[in-house]
């Protein structure tokens, strides 16, 4: 059982920077998952929420700023760790960042309540270009982005996302042609769900495991990666 680092090392450097990937890399992590979303100027840019509210000193959508006015932006808001200011990254820096460090690359694509049209076919160039293709792993909760993944580039390998209470089945995955499933971590306890995929050989990485028990869990059931908040805790279990 594989443990990816959430956003980076999310319980030890501010979510989806530089500073995060690489300690989750330093700690030991197999895979980091990330979030991709598109600037105004059609840059990518690796922040999980749809504003910048949240993880930084600014406000607004991700969608209305420029890159060079969103780098202006302190994604180290509660400066809880060096350096006080952090940029947000560019996909192609944290590509460059993690490409010597031979971790798995979860990236998912934020296409759920903002769709950034044409952000896939972008995304696979940059992944291309770095020579990371077969160390990539496309994941969505909008199952259309992940099949047109698929139609740019059928030998990538993709995850469909669920959670929230809506439930993603192994047979799902097989008709967008989703080798993986990456479900909340909760939904492990539907007793059908984790036999379903193992008959399917669809792949099972649940997000995000917090406690011991979920953690035993998803060993026990036979899951391929977990998606943690704290690296060094997971794989010290």
């Amino acid at each position: 059982m594989k443990i990816w680092g959430h956003r980076g090392a999310y319980s030890s450097a501010p979510e989806n920077t530089l500073n995060g990937f690489q300690m989750a890399a330093e700690v030991g992590a197999d895979g980091v998952e990330l979030d991709i979303q598109l600037t105004k100027d059609r840059e990518i840019v690796v922040i999980h929420d749809e504003t910048v509210d949240r993880t930084s000193d600014g406000q607004g959508w991700v969608k209305d700023f420029t890159l060079s006015e969103i780098k202006k932006l302190n994604f180290n808001k509660s400066g809880r760790t060096g350096p006080l200011f952090m940029e947000v990254p560019t996909l192609a820096e944290v590509l460059e960042l993690l490409k010597p460090t031979g971790l798995t690359i979860n990236i998912e694509l934020k296409t759920g309540v903002i769709y950034y049209d044409g952000i896939e076919p972008v995304a696979l160039k940059l992944v291309e270009k770095y020579g990371l293709s077969n160390r990539v792993i496309w994941s969505s909760f909008n199952h259309y982005s992940i099949q047109k993944i698929k139609l740019l580039e059928p030998s990538a390998r993709t995850a469909l996302l669920c959670g929230g209470g809506v439930l993603v089945t192994g047979e799902q995955c097989e008709k967008v042609g989703a080798e993986a499933l990456h479900p909340s971590v909760h939904m492990l306890r539907y007793p059908a769900l984790a036999e379903d995929c193992h008959k399917r050989g669809i792949l099972i990485r649940p997000w995000t495991v917090t406690n011991e028990d979920d953690l035993q869990l998803a060993r026990q059931l036979g899951v391929d990666a977990v998606i943690v908040n704290k690296i060094d805790w997971a794989k010290g279990i």
